[in-house]
C-alpha cells in the first residue's frame, strides 16, 4: 500500500516517508539499533502492525530472539501493563518468524 500512498503524488506525503526512510540508515547509531528502537516504541505507542514491521527487520538485521525479548522488556517497563496486549501479540509473531526460519537463535 506504500507504492498506492506515493501514488497519490502528495509534497508533505513523500516528504514523510522520505524522513522515515532516512531515519533508520546507519548514523551515529546503527540502522540495526534504530529498529530495535523502533519496536520498542511501537510496543510502547501499541501499534501491532509497528510491532510486526519492526520485529521483521530486527530479526533481518540478525538479533536474537533473547535480545529482542529483551527490548520487548523496556517497552513493559516504559509502557506499564497496558503493553502486556501487545507484547503478546509480539511473542505470537516471533513464534511465526521462528517457524519459518526468520529468526536467528545466536548472534551471527
Amino acid at each position: 500500500m506504500n507504492d498506492k500512498i506515493l501514488d497519490l503524488n502528495h509534497l508533505g506525503v513523500k516528504r514523510f516517508f522520505n524522513l522515515d526512510s532516512n531515519t533508520y540508515r546507519d548514523g551515529s547509531l546503527p540502522g540495526e539499533t534504530k529498529e530495535l528502537l523502533g519496536l520498542v516504541a511501537s510496543a510502547v505507542l501499541r501499534c501491532n502492525d509497528c510491532i510486526d514491521y519492526h520485529l521483521e527487520q530486527c530479526a533481518k538485521s540478525g538479533f536474537t530472539k533473547d535480545e529482542i525479548v529483551d527490548a520487548l522488556n523496556v517497552a513493559l517497563v516504559v509502557g506499564g501493563s497496558i503493553v502486556i496486549p501487545h507484547m503478546r501479540h509480539a511473542v505470537e509473531t516471533l513464534e511465526f518468524l521462528e517457524g519459518e526460519g526468520g529468526l536467528n537463535v545466536e548472534r551471527v
